[in-house]
């Protein structure tokens, strides 16, 4: 970095930390060291915005869109320690085969095939070395790194957010918490022929490994390749079971990454993924959404922001030209469902109009505080599902799928 705005000032120009940060080259030497933070990193983004897009300024959300891409396995010493300290160092003698070759990786984790001794297809997740312990610290470390950079305005206190990213990195590093969670999605899905939960493994699995059934499908976004019926009927499932886990269940798996999905082409089955960020609303949050929707439907704007308020979110004074924005935004996101029509993603123009929103919401002062932790990931969430029912190109009737839980209020 030094050497970077040595350059620049020996051609005239004044760097600032920022500039210098988001040089290619030191752009590519900061995304190699968030690697070695990959978790942590990863999870204050989630955590600062749903996609890297709408709270992070451009230069950020390109190093987080690099790190996503990155691809990190553990060097296979480190991996044949991790399945030694689980099983023991006769640890091959379980397995009728091990690949050590993984087969997808995570921010915290890499996935391997295995075969055991009766024959059973199995994959394990094993947790990289290190990162339940460093996670405090690493969130911190990534914090620092954006505040000096310039890339996270100083009026905004991410304080809180940073507490919430670590208790949440730190739960998602127990993968015997995230079996249980698997666990429990599998029990509350059973009757649902439209979803498939791989079966734990309990024998092969702790806290820092997770084994289950090995599971075959193709990636989810290969259903935009099938016909206008098949993509609806995926993408309609996949927004009803976000109606059931907030509504409902009060439990959700809340990292929409296409990643943790695939589909089962033969017995139409999506198979669900990846549980470690699991996360429960109390009772409060879901109503109050629930009201929120409500409100959004018949464009009462008053009962909007009083439900606004009541999820956490700072509404402003009567009149302000704050609440006037805020509401433009909860109406421009919530008023395609009030038709009961299909609708056919992407939305025209959507996307388009957010972007326009967020700018002003920018260079709004009042905007830079940490929205509510709790309904940061449930917009990840609703994101994703937005994002994979444009991706599929698919018509679903999302008025049709709210109305019953609204019905109940």
């Amino acid at each position: 970095m030094l050497a970077e705005g040595g350059r620049r000032l020996a051609s005239g120009k004044l760097p600032s930390a920022k500039d210098l940060l988001l040089t290619p080259g030191n752009a590519k030497r900061v995304t190699a060291q968030l690697a070695e933070m990959r978790g942590a990193a990863m999870k204050l983004g989630q955590m600062l915005s749903m996609d890297g897009g709408d709270l992070l300024p451009p230069e950020l959300a390109e190093i987080l869109s690099r790190l996503r891409s990155s691809a990190y396995a553990m060097p296979t010493d480190q991996l044949h320690k991790r399945l030694s300290r689980t099983f023991g160092k006769d640890w091959r003698s379980l397995f009728a085969h091990f690949n050590e070759t993984p087969i997808a990786a995570a921010s915290i984790g890499q996935v391997h095939r295995a075969k055991t001794l009766d024959g059973a297809n199995i994959v394990l997740k094993i947790q990289y070395p290190g990162v339940a312990k460093s996670i405090d610290s690493d969130i911190d470390n990534v914090a620092t790194l954006l505040r000096v950079a310039g890339l996270i305005p100083k009026a905004i206190d991410i304080q809180p957010l940073l507490d919430d990213a670590k208790a949440q990195l730190r739960a998602e590093a127990d993968y015997a918490r995230e079996a249980k969670h698997q666990q429990r999605f599998a029990n509350m899905l059973k009757n649902d022929p439209r979803f498939l939960v791989p079966k734990v493994e309990q024998a092969f699995s702790g806290h820092s490994i997770l084994a289950m059934d090995y599971v075959n499908g193709i990636p989810i976004e290969n259903v935009a390749g099938m016909s206008q019926a098949r993509r609806n009927e995926v993408a309609t499932a996949m927004f009803e079971l976000l109606l059931r886990e907030l509504f409902e269940l009060h439990y959700m798996q809340t990292d929409p990454n296409f990643a943790n999905y695939l589909y089962d082409a033969r017995h139409k089955k999506i198979i669900l993924l990846d549980f470690g960020a699991t996360r429960r609303f109390n009772n409060a949050f879901a109503k109050n959404y629930m009201q929120l929707f409500r409100a959004a439907m018949h464009s009462d704007d008053d009962a909007l922001c009083i439900a606004a308020g009541q999820v956490g979110y700072s509404v402003g004074e009567p009149g302000s030209a704050y609440r006037s924005l805020l509401l433009e935004l909860f109406n421009t996101v919530l008023a395609p469902f009030r038709n009961d029509e299909a609708l056919e993603f992407p939305l025209a123009g959507m996307m388009e109009s957010l972007g326009a929103l967020g700018e002003r919401a920018r260079a709004h002062t009042d905007f830079w505080q940490a929205p509510p932790a709790d309904a940061l990931y449930l917009h990840r969430k609703v994101g994703g599902m937005y994002l994979l029912a444009s991706r599929l190109e698919a018509h679903v009737n999302v008025h049709r799928l709210l109305q019953p839980w609204l019905n109940k209020l």
